[in-house]
């Protein structure tokens, strides 16, 4: 007889909107053990299993600290309530865990102030609370009667009409009927209850033990504070994003670039400090979704895509939101796990804005072949080979636009955009195979820029911080024959240096911020840029490393820079240690930029 062996929950914090999935282990009639399911519409040996979800409804209202999410509230930012901030955002575990969010807390006070736009006495009757460390400085602590019952769930509660079951102060409401549930809002604060039971397929009725799992309480999912657009076109302008409308203006288009962390990648061991709840792909994936629609770019590149998350998840949702999706995946020739498991670059873009032309597709094992025949000696080719084939390749897309351009002299001409996607090998000693990488791929775009006149965009995790050989060829069209990365070259594949050019007139977008206009918007980025380089501080952030591998670059001859997104602070990032974080899903920060067409001139 059907029977059920074991149940648990893969994570053990559920999170609005992320779906739960029970493992159910199951003995089935012929003795043999697996996790299939068996539902009503497809009975075993005139069994099936039922699922029933509740919400455990304590008759105490919950507050959820907004700092540890795990955690229940004991207090509550006053001046928070006062300065109309979000109340979710107020409230804290300890006075401890108060004031050590004090630094970032504060911004929210500081950000509300601005808006308001009031005088001083108002401002300092906000922030005087905050100037000691008393306990009655902080706040009183938080009582039943001090609760606002609408806070429980996030929003005014909406129960199912019939009470499923009252046990002591508790009330037990059915929220699903299926084996997997997803929280919602209105569960926040509350303990989920999960059953599973083998039923008779005539009678109905179960048969056997009930199993159970009680969840912790549901907690929001983390919402971080909007990243701004910032004019770089010589008029300080800022704002948030337009979520609900357009933010690019006629004639202008947004590219990101994003490298959203493989989840084969994301193992506690590399991100201990992340909480394993938000390390989860269930939870990851749903927040790197918000965060990319958030944006609403017109061209979105992401680097570090598992293939069956493409296929099952990123191309039917993005979709939805009027993208159509392009994918290369990595070759297998390295790689040992699962083929599924294999990532890749892929490429979105929105079908109202562009329309596919082309797609070139770069494999890097197979220009390694190519190159090894061509120039090692038959008894070097097996060493070569062996340094050479890395599995990484490039997607690069040739789209026309939708849109017109303002300005353009000759506006029956069509405007294409070429847009190169790339994940360039991660092996710091392999200093050699990634500026060969990098040089390869701009070769290949030298010979569609030479067959077409057309803007090239360049994006991706290069893997190169500012500075090395790779980053030099990108931004400066050459490479120093002094600079050291060149003293790594065991296979004389990169000499002669002067041959490591290319004539495209590449420029990184984010230099935009150190180079163009005032305004105080201006100066908070360049203090997130490094002056040596003209590039950000970092674009990847860990424990064990800071720094910039992530770049857009674009033909400048062709194409000019209106925005970007701005750059995260570090401090901001480092109350959570590193990325990723239950805010920013990935170790990478995304990358955001507006471009121009410019009017064409004969060349």
């Amino acid at each position: 007889m059907l029977s059920v062996l074991r149940v648990h929950l893969p994570s053990d914090i559920p999170i609005v909107g992320c779906e739960l999935t029970p493992y159910v282990l199951l003995r089935r009639p012929d003795k043999s053990v697996n996790t299939d399911d068996v539902p009503e519409s497809a009975p075993l040996d005139g069994h099936f299993l039922r699922y029933k979800w509740y919400r455990i409804q304590s008759d105490k209202k919950v507050a959820i600290c907004s700092v540890h999410p795990s955690e229940q509230a004991t207090l509550q930012c006053l001046g928070c309530v006062k300065a109309k901030i979000p109340i979710a955002k107020s409230y804290h575990c300890s006075p401890k865990c108060f004031s050590d969010a004090w630094q970032h807390h504060r911004v929210l006070h500081e950000r509300a102030a601005s808006a308001v736009n009031e005088n001083g006495n108002e401002e300092e009757e906000i922030f005087g609370r905050f100037n000691g460390t008393g306990s009655g400085v902080v706040n009183a602590s938080l009582s039943v009667s001090q609760s606002n019952p609408s806070l429980a769930n996030g929003s005014t509660p909406l129960y199912p009409a019939a009470v499923t079951q009252r046990n002591g102060g508790e009330t037990w409401f059915e929220v699903g009927r299926s084996k997997t549930y997803t929280p919602t809002a209105d569960d926040i604060g509350h303990v989920l209850k999960f059953e599973c039971v083998v039923v008779d397929a005539e009678t109905k009725l179960p048969v056997g033990h009930v199993n159970t799992i009680l969840t912790s309480r549901v907690i929001p999912a983390p919402s971080p504070s909007p990243r701004r657009l910032i004019s770089v076109s010589g008029v300080d302008v800022t704002g948030q994003l337009d979520f609900d409308g357009r933010i690019s203006s006629a004639g202008t288009f947004t590219v990101l670039s994003y490298n959203i962390l493989s989840d084969a990648y994301a193992i506690s061991e590399l991100y201990s400090y992340c909480p394993s709840w938000a390390l989860s792909w269930a939870y990851r994936r749903q927040n790197l979704l918000r965060e990319i629609v958030g944006y609403r770019a017109d061209i979105v590149c992401l680097q570090e895509v598992q293939n069956d998350h493409f296929e099952e998840f990123f191309a039917p949702e993005l979709d939805k939101h009027g993208y159509q999706a392009l994918f290369k995946r990595k070759t297998a020739e390295v790689f040992t796990g699962s083929v599924h498991c294999i990532d890749g670059c892929a490429t979105f873009f929105r079908r109202d804005r562009f329309s596919h032309v082309k797609k070139y597709e770069v494999e890097f094992n197979k220009a390694a072949q190519s190159l090894t025949d061509a120039v090692v000696p038959s008894a070097q080719k097996k060493t070569a080979l062996n340094r050479l084939v890395k599995d990484n390749v490039a997607l690069i897309v040739v789209l026309e636009a939708k849109f017109s351009n303002q300005g353009i002299d000759n506006p029956g001409k069509r405007q294409l955009v070429c847009v190169a996607n790339t994940h360039v090998n991660v092996q710091h000693d392999l200093k050699d195979v990634k500026l060969w990488q990098v040089h390869t791929l701009l070769k290949g775009l030298e010979k569609i820029a030479a067959s077409a006149d057309i803007p090239m965009l360049v994006c991706g995790d290069f893997n190169a911080v500012p500075g090395s050989a790779p980053h030099a060829l990108l931004a400066l069209g050459k490479v120093d024959p002094m600079n050291t990365d060149l003293a790594v070259d065991p296979l004389g594949i990169l000499r002669p240096s002067s041959k490591l050019v290319h004539q495209l007139p590449l420029v990184s977008a984010y230099s935009s911020f150190a180079r163009i206009g005032v305004g105080l918007s201006l100066e908070q980025q360049r203090r997130r840029m490094d002056p040596a380089t003209n590039e950000p501080l970092f674009t990847n952030c860990t424990r064990d490393f800071i720094g910039t591998h992530d770049y857009i670059f674009y033909s400048a001859d062709s194409l000019t820079v209106e925005s970007l997104l701005e750059l995260l602070d570090e401090d901001s990032l480092r109350k959570d240690t590193a990325l990723p974080s239950p805010e920013w899903s990935s170790d990478h920060i995304a990358l955001l930029a507006e471009f121009r067409c410019k009017p064409r001139t004969r060349r």
